[in-house]
């Protein structure tokens, strides 16, 4: 039998990732486009597997409380306004606390994937959901990662170079990282023909969107890579687990919705004003 060649490896990793995007893009873009109870039906089945995730990662004993508890947040938020659904959340993560049968330190863990796992897809729902234009933000910020992804994944293995981060993540690189920023500040211009705003701060949106999104990706390397595993689990072809997927647009979801609330002028710039 003829072992397979790097390239034929690399031609099979992409054709994995096209054919897990030509599935997942068009269902997230419907559920983010319609909202409601059938976005955090969605965001809560996300945070239910990332929060498997999570448990198998950290090998904790309490995998289904943990699910439950990370799809909890989203759930209840048709029901809820956004501060009890973070009180849900902050109350979910007490209790991990209290049931984990191991030491402290594996359930302050425990208790961090609660923020991280729930926290992800819930922000995605606040963004869909804030008192500003959710739609058109929830989908611009999605184009905007995914241009990101894409651009750092075809600059990164056409050009390579130095690692970005060698110790947490050394296939990316600085020419990834370059090609992501590249491709979202070209999101943001056109986010601004969109929306009727001025270029110049959707186009520090969009790079800052990238960083982001690069950052988020970064800092969930570092975890895997500190537990020993590859990949979060292997339910996307491709991709990996569902938290290697949305680690990215969850730290943009989180950032726009922390700045939206607080700076409520933004919005208006952008064009975003409801």
């Amino acid at each position: 039998m003829t072992a397979s060649s790097p390239a034929n490896d690399k031609m099979r990793e992409l054709l994995l990732r096209l054919l897990s995007a030509a599935v997942l893009i068009p269902f997230a873009l419907y559920v983010v486009s319609t909202g409601g109870p059938i976005l955090a039906i969605s965001c809560a089945v996300f945070g239910g597997i990332m929060g498997f995730e999570w448990a198998r990662m950290t090998a904790s004993p309490i995998m289904p409380v943990t699910a439950f508890f990370c799809a909890l947040p989203s759930l209840a938020m048709p029901f809820v306004d956004r501060e009890v659904a973070l009180l849900v959340m902050l109350a979910c993560a007490a209790l991990v606390l209290l049931l984990h049968p191991s030491r402290v330190s594996e359930r302050m863990v425990g208790a961090l994937g609660i923020f991280y796992a729930a926290g992800l897809p819930l922000s995605m729902y606040l963004l869909r959901d804030g008192a500003w234009n959710g739609q058109a933000a929830a989908l611009i910020a999605m184009g905007t990662v995914w241009a990101s992804d894409s651009g750092a994944y075809f600059a990164g293995r056409g050009f390579g170079g130095p690692p970005l981060s060698p110790k947490d993540s050394p296939s990316k690189t600085w020419s990834g990282a370059l090609g992501g920023l590249l491709c979202s500040g070209l999101c943001g211009l056109i986010a601004a023909g969109l929306m009727d705003a001025p270029r110049l701060p959707w186009l520090f949106a969009g790079l800052l969107m990238s960083f982001l999104a690069q950052w988020g990706d970064l800092f969930e390397s570092s975890l895997k890579r500190r537990y020993g595993v590859k990949d979060s689990s292997d339910l996307v072809p491709g991709h990996g687990g569902v938290m290697d997927r949305v680690d990215g647009l969850g730290m943009v979801c989180i950032m726009a919705v922390v700045v939206f609330v607080l700076f409520g002028t933004v919005p208006e710039i952008l064009g975003l004003d409801a």
